[in-house]
């Protein structure tokens, strides 16, 4: 088995971990999201590789049904994790939240994770069966969006 830890802000009342290994950017662990979402401006995940390949896709969250734009990122780390050519929904609704990213449930598929919140870390093992490298891709089947995600 493997093992990581992610720091938490101690600053918010949420599971907002510190993502020092990519970009310095800020994400909330969301155990109830299907997709990863990108919840700053647009141009900055372009800057970082992103690939716009979908415009306003619809889907459920946040009390609600909503919109956003489906992108692909060239990779994204989340501490030892690699997501190459990852899917993530840019979604402007949420511009005025204190992180960039919600990390979803979904892209720890099949790992063991612990949100610590008194001693503030996301600990995270990768069992021997499963690889650091994560495929994660989102996908239109009859009209629904589905998210894919297993170890490479």
């Amino acid at each position: 088995m493997r093992q990581f830890t992610l720091n938490m802000n101690i600053k918010y009342q949420r599971p907002i971990v510190e993502l020092k290994t990519w970009h310095n950017f800020e994400a909330l662990l969301d155990t109830g999201a299907f997709f990863p979402i990108w919840t700053t401006d647009e141009t900055i995940l372009e800057m970082l590789g992103g690939t716009f390949l979908r415009k306003d896709i619809t889907f459920s969250g946040f009390g609600g049904r909503t919109k956003g734009n489906l992108y692909k990122l060239q990779s994204m780390v989340i501490g030892d994790l690699i997501f190459p050519n990852a899917h993530i929904v840019a979604c402007k609704d949420l511009q005025d939240v204190p992180f960039q990213l919600i990390l979803s449930a979904t892209m720890f598929q099949n790992l063991i994770y612990e949100i610590d919140d008194k001693n503030h870390r996301l600990n995270v093992t990768i069992p021997d069966d499963e690889s650091n490298v994560r495929n994660l891709r989102i996908e239109d089947a009859n009209g629904r969006l589905h998210i894919l995600c297993h170890s490479a």
